[in-house]
């Protein structure tokens, strides 16, 4: 006769059974606090996303105009175009199911051009977002929706987006710049004013059943985007016009390989009027490289190759070569030189001078334009010869200490701050590393590298009574409604030399163009005309690499408007500045001044030779 347990035995089953229930218990009571107290945000978060489903509405980008309200830059509705895969299935109807992706991916690829396999691959994924094209338009978009409705096909969604417009292609590109797929600011002022221009995204929140579709309509939370501010740019639109025109000609005239560049500049507040880099781009295809033979180049490439190249293709076609480039500016830059020795008095215009062809400092010997010399000439007839030797003896007077604190009192050791993005900073001699060859170098424009802009900000401050004033491009941030968040006053940085200074070296500029041998191109009827030549040799370039510059200013007896041009390595009949880039700024001018209301003062002489129409 068998026993049974022993009532020992089961007190010991008991406790057995109670300390693994108790310890199950203790488990699934410890995890759920652990789940709803400690790491309650983290499941908080996944329930939300299994039950609202988050839609981005993006806002519309602020337009760009020119300072008379003209459009530049605009954005216009287009499309999105994805897929929610989960949403396809036909339930129990395996067949069914597929034939509707077949249908929608030979649709889509129909319609939209895009590949079919790819978007049968992603129609058979289970989510809720597989993106096929975004910026669709509208033709496209309407064919979408009535094949959604002929076909009765279900996991097809349109969400609205923008597309960034340039109403004139390649027109002002390097200013304006251009946008990404996602509507943020690359480059230009795109870039610098994004902030302002972007706006706030809007969001559609919908909640999701069981099955991970949207749940009705009372269901869903719409919250609206906030468009964009609009940004006004002093540049004007048929200013802007003249100097693209006139400096596509001269680069193409001249063959010029490293580009050409251009601005025209208020003297009197700092406004860019116009501004260009040529050749450049469409910022309606920027990722498109515009010169053909750099494109033929690249797509003979392959791989990583291929890859580096196009960057490098695309950044140089993108850059801004008056605010991004250094250049060594030549003798543009000895009317700095005589500002600073004119206001320090250590010359005057009547100082006499002999040049005999070159000078010897320190050892080395440095020679003029005028390989003969000039002969005996005084300092007021040195700019107009732009005579190397008498600027090295004057910059010798002044002294390296003196010579650059002018350097920083016309904004040259630092940038000048304009509203574009990619400014360079300068490289320029210190008193600590300058001696005497380095300081005559430095007095005719050689050995500092500075950017264009920072070249004529100088140059407009040695017109405008002394005053240095801060460039800017924008004038004006609107709201979407019209109202002004923000104005651009001019701004006046410093006074760096006397009234009576500034006078003095306009009118050596001045008979630079009226007395100058080759200088005489930036001559205009009916104005006169101030201004200075600069040819610089590149010295990290090829032996003979040249950069001809002009920069001009009328009227000269009130200054108001400044003229740049830069061509950098022109291979032409000249590399003088004189010869090739004072007739574009000549040009330039003889449409600008009228334009701007500027009445002509002509001499008897000109009227006599006036063309009649």
């Amino acid at each position: 006769m068998k026993k049974g347990p022993t009532v020992k035995m089961k007190k010991s089953i008991l406790f057995v059974l109670v300390m693994i229930i108790g310890v199950g218990y203790t488990t699934v009571i410890g995890k759920l606090f652990f789940i709803q107290m400690i790491d309650h945000e983290k499941y908080q978060q996944l329930a939300v996303e299994q039950q609202l489903r988050d839609t981005t509405i993006p806002a519309q980008r602020g337009s760009i105009y020119d300072t008379n309200m003209n459009v530049l830059a605009k954005s216009a509705t287009v499309w999105t175009v994805y897929l929610a895969p989960a949403e396809i299935p036909v339930k129990d109807d395996e067949a069914k199911t597929n034939q509707n992706r077949e249908l929608i991916a030979q649709g889509l690829s129909d319609i939209l051009g895009v590949d079919k396999e790819l978007v049968l691959t992603k129609s058979q994924k289970d989510n809720h977002y597989e993106e096929i094209q975004r910026k669709v338009e509208k033709p496209q978009i309407d064919a979408i929706r009535q094949y959604i409705t002929d076909n009765k096909l279900r996991g097809i969604h349109i969400i609205e987006d923008s597309k960034r417009y340039y109403a004139y292609g390649d027109f002002a590109a390097s200013i304006l710049g251009f946008t990404g797929n996602d509507n943020q600011g690359l480059a230009g002022v795109e870039s610098y004013y994004d902030e302002y221009l972007r706006g706030t995204p809007g969001r559609i929140v919908k909640a999701a059943n069981a099955k991970g579709t949207d749940m009705p309509f009372e269901h869903e939370k719409l919250y609206d985007p906030v468009d964009g501010n609009s940004v006004v740019l002093t540049i004007d639109e048929t200013l802007q016009h003249y100097l693209e025109k006139h400096l596509s000609y001269a680069v193409e005239e001249h063959n010029v390989t490293n580009k050409g560049a251009g601005l025209i500049m208020d003297v009197k507040t700092g406004e860019i009027l116009a501004m260009a880099t040529k050749p450049d781009f469409d910022p309606n295809s920027p990722f498109e490289i515009a010169d053909e033979t750099a494109k033929l180049r690249v797509d003979s490439l392959q791989g990583d190759e291929a890859k580096q190249a196009r960057g490098e293709e695309q950044s140089k076609q993108w850059r801004n070569k008056l605010v991004s480039d250094l250049y060594e500016p030549g003798s543009v830059f000895k009317t700095v030189t005589s500002s600073a020795v004119l206001e320090e008095k250590t010359v005057d215009v009547n100082t006499p001078f002999n040049c005999t062809g070159s000078l010897n400092v320190a050892g080395v010997t440095i020679r003029c334009n005028e390989l003969k010399g000039h002969g005996a000439q005084t300092f007021h007839d040195s700019l107009k010869n732009s005579c190397n030797p008498i600027f090295m003896q004057v910059a010798e007077r002044l002294g390296k200490d003196k010579f650059y604190e002018y350097l920083q009192a016309f904004g040259l050791t630092e940038k000048t701050g304009i509203d574009l993005p990619g400014e360079a900073s300068s490289v320029f001699y210190t008193p600590n590393n300058t001696g005497p060859v380095e300081l005559a170098s430095q007095s005719f424009g050689q050995s500092n590298k500075i950017t264009p802009i920072q070249m004529a900000t100088a140059v407009a401050a040695v017109v405008n009574d002394g005053k240095l004033m801060q460039p800017h491009i924008v004038k004006q941030v609107v709201d979407p409604d019209g109202n002004t968040i923000l104005n651009v006053e001019p701004e006046m940085k410093r006074q760096v030399v006397s009234e009576e200074t500034s006078k003095t070296v306009v009118e050596m500029m001045e008979r630079v163009v009226t007395e100058g041998i080759s200088s005489k191109n930036a001559y205009v009827k009916g104005y006169k005309v101030a201004g200075k030549s600069g040819t610089s040799q590149k010295l990290d370039g090829a032996e003979d690499a040249r950069i001809a510059s002009f920069v001009a200013v009328a009227p000269a007896e009130d200054p108001q408007v400044l003229v740049m041009i830069v061509l950098d390595e022109p291979h032409s009949y000249s590399p003088y500045g004189s010869v090739l880039s004072a007739p574009v700024a000549g040009n330039v001018l003889a449409e600008v001044l009228p334009y701007l209301g500027i009445v002509p003062n002509y001499t008897e002489d000109e009227l006599k030779n006036l063309a009649v129409t």
